[in-house]
Order: C-alpha cells, then structure tokens, then sequence
C-alpha cells in the first residue's frame, strides 16, 4: 500500500528528474568548456584557406562559450544600456508568451486537422492506405522553404474586411509540423480497440458514432496524451523557425535572429532567448501535460510511440 510521502513523491518526481538533466547539462557544458580544446577541433583543416575543414568541436574561449554564470548574470541585467532600459529576462519572457500564443493557435489547427484525419482514415480503410502515406511525405518539406510560400499566399486572401496577417502564417506553419503526431497518435488509438469490443457493440446495434463516442475515443487517451505533447513541442519548433524565415517581429524566433549580431560583443546576450526557446517548450508541454488528470479516468497507461 502506498504512503502519502510515496504518493507526493510520485508527483514530484518528473519535475526533481527535469531539474536534474538541466544540472546536469549545465557541468557537462562547463566540464568541456574547462577541458576541452581551446581552439576547438577541425579535420582537414588548410592553414592557406581560412575557415576551412570540418569543425567537430567547438572553441571553448569565453567569446564562443561564455560560462553559465555569466549568461545567468546577463539575464538579470538591463537588455541595452539605455537608461530605464528593461532587464533582459523581461524582454525573452514577453517574445516567449507571444510565440506561445501563436505556437497555441497553430496546436489548435493541428489538433482540428489531425484528429479529422484520424477519424477519416479510421472510418475508411482505404482511405488509409492512401492517405496515411502523404502524411508522412509531408515532413520531409523542409519548413525555411515552406514559409515564404504560406506567407504569399496567405497575403492574398480576401474575405470581405478579413485581412490575413503574418503571425497567421506563422501559426499555419507551425500546426503543419504539429499535426502529424496528432494523425498517427489519434489513428492508432482509435484503432486500439479489441476486435472482442467492437463486436461486442455491433451486438448492441451501436452505429459507427456511438461506437466512436462510448468505445474508441476513451480508448484513444492513451495514445492521444503523448501524441498532444509532442505535438505541442513541435509546434513550439515550427513558430521559431516560421518567425525566422518570414521576419516576424516580437517573438522568440526573431529575438535569436537579432541577438545573434551580439555573439563578438556581448556573448552571453545571444543564449538568452535561446533558453527563452527552450523554457517556452517546456511550459507548452507541461500545459498540453495537464490534460492527463481531466481524462485521468482513461489514462491507464500511456502507450509508447
């Protein structure tokens, strides 16, 4: 029987084990940094033609790799050094809530469009052998080449006084990375069922959407929950990239494109937003996270994918 200690512990235990890894990133970092090659290390590399070869390793020099205590020391320090100018953890964590707010738009989109894909595919078996193979095409299109076009395209609509803006193509881009785990992690749910139960409902005369409502769909939460959170993830991917290729400003993506210029200057400056990236992931991961104890009811187990 478990304790209450034992069951508090449980809860806790991914946060303790999340806070870990971070530590433990952070001393294999500074470990290279205090070991490694000064210079880094280069294959084939010609001393009569500059930059070339194969870089493997990277410069350990502070220019290249500042400690991270100093980059922890730039975030609580002014973002420029205007007077009154903000600190510069205020400024990454208003770029990181406007990309969550788009990347959550785009996982709205890829939560709509995947599970109808799902659903479709499930419905009709040949619709996924045809369908479900596009599918996986579809992510080999690399998102830098796809994000001017939706941008083009999307600046041409005109429905009456809508009017199409760009972090609309960002959020379009980013559900377009997003909604693949949702198709496949939906199909193999709703498919889950034993052939024992579902003819069990065919006894009782339930149609397709009665069986869909009372028997696939809560045997679907399984596959569903982690599908969401990686979905989650990937759309937190594609808002950085689609806000880098098409120039979007106020977000992380951009923040990391524009701090860049910062690297020979100031260099801890550009790993602020870059840890404001990686927060973001997680704070979207953990939100999709919480769905677990509403449909706590079907989470047995969750299924791996």
């Amino acid at each position: 029987m478990r304790t209450r200690s034992t069951t508090r512990f449980g809860r806790v235990r991914p946060f303790l084990l999340g806070v870990l890894a971070i530590v433990l990133v952070a001393v294999l970092y500074e470990l290279y940094k205090l070991l490694g090659p000064v210079d880094g290390l280069v294959l084939g590399a010609d001393e009569a033609v500059r930059n070339s070869g194969l870089r493997i390793l990277p410069r350990t020099t502070d220019l290249a790799m500042p400690h991270t205590w100093d980059m922890l020391a730039r975030l609580v320090s002014p973002i420029t050094s205007a007077t009154g100018a903000p600190p510069l953890w205020l400024a990454v964590l208003l770029a990181a809530l406007f990309s969550l707010g788009v990347a959550a738009a785009g996982w709205v989109i890829a939560l709509i469009v995947g599970f109808a894909l799902a659903l479709f595919m499930q419905r009709f078996r040949l619709a996924e052998s045809a369908v479900l193979p596009l599918i996986i095409l579809s992510q080999t299109v690399p998102l830098i080449a796809l994000a001017p076009l939706v941008k083009g395209w999307g600046s041409k609509l005109e429905i009456g006084d809508f009017e199409w803006e760009n972090w609309m193509s960002v959020a379009v881009i980013a559900s377009y990375l997003a909604f693949f785990p949702i198709a496949v992690g939906a199909l193999r749910g709703l498919q889950s069922p034993d052939v024992i139960h579902t003819e069990l409902m065919h006894s009782y005369s339930a149609g397709w959407w009665k069986t869909l409502l009372k028997l696939r769909l809560p045997a679907s939460v399984p596959y569903l929950l982690p599908a969401l959170r990686l979905a989650a993830a990937n759309a937190v991917v594609g808002t950085v990239v689609a806000e880098v290729s098409i120039g979007l400003p106020g977000g992380i993506g951009r923040m990391i494109l524009e701090f860049a210029n910062f690297a020979s200057s100031d260099p801890a400056k550009p790993w602020a937003p870059i840890f404001g990236a990686v927060l973001l992931g997680l704070v979207a991961a953990g939100i999709v996270a919480s769905f677990g104890l509403v449909f706590g009811r079907y989470r047995r187990t969750e299924a791996r994918t």
